[in-house]
């Protein structure tokens, strides 16, 4: 989808860089293109070449041309083939000869930074397929450039604060989610499988997301769904019947053009029993007070310790066995991570996902997750759908997001 160049996020990438002293950023992974050029790349061939002066060049596979015109936030275009009846290399090669002849015909062979430990990225649109890049290909760079450098955490540290547009494409993916939430308890019932309530909640988000509100182009949903004792951590959607007085949660992404949301909700068709209206109470306690918690100037690592220290004072020490809070954008998962032994402070404009869960031996349980814009005077919950899941039984009615 065509936005306008978000020229204060990328006003900030080359403050860094100067900071680092780079003559340019060589990016492959498509959530790092997205950020730098607003183009959501097909297969995971293409590159950036962002200079810290300049216009950055994008390097994109031939038939994405059309695409990536009318997308992309620069005017410098590179085409490389898919299939070449004269070279019987991999793709990616050939769009890495065109990234090196253009940091040689800029003159950008100083000080270069690759995503040398950049250990997950998002997928590109064809998702099911990720390119993975290897080590010849970062090595194609040393003869090139003076000094070759580790640019990930630059990267990182840039993405963590986000922008109005930026926060404006997150809460497309988040009125999606709870739209389709909202849809998939219209046709929940007790005895369908949790696969079938899955294949529901994604197939609303990409028939609806897809033009939604003339702002989509793309739209995709990647769920989790998991009902009754089938509530572990984490475990693949099965065949298991949904339960009429237990939860079914949803661990739930949705990516709109390359932009994404962590959430997770839940659903119960019937009464919820006393046991797990108890287990509700408690996450939401803890879930409200971690959320007024999170706010600029907050410590991540002392987020992480009060999440714990609720949840082990109501009777589940040492849970949940997974992160309670990470940050959310281009990726669903992404810098910067609460955790009771690391560093970090909570900035402005941050989008964190912030999850408290509570699992059972032998299966069952509950997770809440939401996530929250760090704004000047707190933050801001970005998914209107209801984390208390029993008010969509006691309102009477279906639309509750709203």
């Amino acid at each position: 989808m065509p936005y306008p160049v978000d020229h204060k996020k990328l006003a900030r990438v080359r403050e860094l860089m100067t900071r680092a002293s780079l003559d340019a950023l060589v990016v492959r992974a498509p959530d790092n293109i997205v950020y730098l050029t607003n183009y959501w790349c097909m297969k995971g061939y293409d590159i950036v070449v962002f200079p810290r002066e300049g216009e950055p060049t994008l390097i994109v596979l031939e038939p994405q041309e059309e695409d990536a015109r009318r997308t992309s936030w620069t005017e410098d275009l590179r085409l490389f083939k898919s299939y070449d009846d004269r070279d019987s290399r991999p793709p990616t090669f050939r769009s890495l000869d065109v990234a090196l002849q253009v940091l040689k015909a800029r003159g950008h062979t100083g000080c270069i930074g690759l995503e040398l430990s950049q250990g997950t990225q998002s997928a590109d649109r064809m998702v099911g397929e990720p390119t993975t890049w290897t080590q010849p290909w970062f090595d194609a760079f040393k003869p090139v450039a003076r000094k070759v450098v580790d640019a990930s955490g630059l990267l990182a540290e840039a993405r963590s604060i986000k922008t109005d547009q930026e926060i404006e494409r997150m809460k497309l993916a988040n009125e999606l989610a709870a739209l389709a939430m909202e849809h998939t308890f219209e046709r929940l019932r007790p005895g369908m499988k949790e696969s079938e309530v899955a294949a529901i909640f994604e197939g609303y988000v990409h028939a609806t997301g897809i033009g939604f509100k003339g702002k989509v182009e793309m739209a995709r949903a990647f769920t989790l769904v998991w009902s009754g004792k089938g509530i572990r951590t984490f475990t693949a959607t099965g065949d298991r019947p949904v339960q009429e007085h237990e939860p079914t949660l949803f661990e739930i992404w949705v990516c709109v053009d390359g932009y994404w949301n962590d959430l997770t909700k839940n659903l119960c068709p019937g009464e919820l029993s006393p046991e797990y209206h108890q287990l509700l109470d408690l996450l939401l306690a803890v879930f409200h007070e971690a959320a007024a918690f999170a706010k600029d100037g907050a410590s991540l690592p002392e987020l992480d310790r009060l999440i714990r220290a609720r949840i082990a004072e109501g009777g589940y020490p040492g849970q949940p066995s997974h992160a309670v809070c990470h940050g959310v954008g281009a990726r669903a998962h992404e810098p910067p991570y609460a955790h009771q032994a690391g560093v970090g402070t909570i900035r402005k404009d941050m989008v964190l996902a912030i999850e408290p869960g509570i699992y059972w031996p032998g299966g069952g349980g509950l997770r809440l997750e939401d996530n929250f814009w760090i704004t000047g005077n707190g933050n801001e919950k970005l998914c209107a759908f209801p984390d208390d899941f029993r008010l969509l039984r006691r309102a009477g009615t279906r639309k509750v997001s709203n």
